[in-house]
């Protein structure tokens, strides 16, 4: 087929080890031979990061902004034995925070369904989002350890200097040592937060809920509960009674029992943490992190970076480094180049490009669902199949490959 032309440039951010080897797959596989399109290349692998003091990460942030949207594969966030690993100068933040506060979106995470990979939770059956605050709390926190006896305060110091608006609290009073955190919100944060959840409730058509524990931080979450409810009231009640849809606030854990009962089809927006948490327990539910799909929105919908859920496969590489064969799921990894391109396609008004990416993600599902299957996926399927009736990394997206032109050639699709 004639290259699909894309007008304008996406941001690729590259990553790390067994993400990025099913990275340069999908490029050399799905990307190159069907679009035209140019692309601005940032390299976050942690060795590059280390080189640049991490400016690269913000670079690429930048850029997206710049560009509207970016495409990005799962990176390292090292601890203290990656730092030791990759001989880095600091234990750099997570590449994902660092984004996502420049962008200050939501990110939006749903499971991919197909039909023969089994639920854990039965009721299951449609598709559950999480719809994740990506700003502040823990991710920008200032957290450290107390060494002696003392008194721990946390104050606020107003610009202007007036010593009558000035506030100062007592936190605690350590008799040994122990450890501290201070983190914060915004009202402007949380105020885009709201209006991405509701926009794009209306978007799928779908109820929203809201978790919080304001019975405990009753100043920080009930800020969250109080500009939602806002938010609901003033601008967004009556387009969801005109679609039958409701909004709804819960504490977390009562939300969590209810999500149990619910046959999915509902978007539940979360605090980062929560967020972050909830987003793996319903790729669990679900069946596996390589079916997930994550998209981080900003609240005018303009700009998206879309990203694999999963982490870098670690182990996985290293069969890898030492030329064992492996058997990793790339889906995820492709409907993060899918997502963004039909982003791309929205913005610049192109049919071919959304066709493309609508059409290469049925594609994944088909196939799959005609019985191809990487080993976590078989695993899932077949309990107690005694023979590793599964794919190969290269060999299933070399015959996805096949499949995909099959169906192009023969415009069944």
């Amino acid at each position: 087929m004639k290259k699909i032309k894309v007008a304008n440039p996406i941001v690729e951010i590259d990553g790390d080890e067994m993400a990025r080897v099913i990275w340069r797959h999908i490029k050399e596989y799905f990307i190159f031979p069907y679009l035209d399109i140019n692309i601005i290349y940032f390299d976050l692998g942690i060795k590059n990061r280390n080189i640049t003091n991490d400016q690269i990460t913000i670079d690429a942030a930048y850029a997206i902004k710049k560009y509207n949207v970016g495409i990005k594969c799962a990176t390292i966030t090292p601890d203290e034995d990656r730092m030791k690993e990759f001989h880095l100068k600091k234990m750099w933040n997570s590449p994902n925070g660092t984004i996502r506060n420049i962008i200050n979106g939501t990110v939006f995470r749903e499971p991919i369904i197909v039909k023969n990979i089994p639920r854990s939770i039965p009721s299951w059956i449609n598709p559950i989002c999480i719809a994740r605050h990506a700003y502040a709390d823990q991710y920008q926190a200032v957290d450290f350890f107390i060494e002696e006896k003392g008194k721990l305060y946390i104050s606020f110091v107003p610009d202007d200097n007036k010593k009558n608006k000035s506030i100062k609290f007592k936190i605690h009073h350590f008799i040994g040592p122990g450890i501290a955190m201070g983190m914060y919100n915004t009202d402007q944060s949380i105020y885009g937060f709201a209006r991405s959840c509701f926009n794009y409730s209306v978007y799928k058509k779908w109820p929203l809920f809201l978790s919080t524990k304001n019975t405990i931080l009753k100043t920080y979450d009930g800020r969250f509960k109080k500009i939602f409810q806002e938010i609901y009231n003033n601008e967004f009640k009556s387009k969801f009674e005109k679609l039958q849809i409701t909004y709804e606030h819960r504490l977390i854990d009562d939300m969590i029992a209810k999500s149990i009962k619910l046959n999915g089809k509902f978007i539940w927006a979360c605090k980062n943490y929560d967020g972050d948490v909830l987003s793996d327990f319903i790729a669990q539910g679900f069946g596996s992190l390589g079916m997930m799909t994550s998209i981080l929105l900003t609240p005018d919908g303009k700009t998206l970076e879309s990203e694999a859920v999963h982490g870098t496969i670690t182990r996985h590489y290293r069969l890898h480094q030492n030329g064992q064969e492996t058997s990793t799921n790339p889906i995820s990894s492709i409907f993060s180049w899918t997502r963004g391109l039909k982003h791309r396609a929205i913005l610049d008004k192109n049919r071919d490009l959304k066709f493309f990416s609508e059409k290469m993600e049925k594609t994944c599902i088909d196939f799959i669902e005609s019985g191809n299957m990487t080993k976590d996926l078989f695993q899932l399927s077949y309990k107690n199949e005694k023979k590793n009736n599964y794919l190969n990394t290269k060999t299933f997206i070399k015959k996805l490959k096949i499949f995909f032109d099959e169906r192009i050639k023969s415009k069944n699709i």
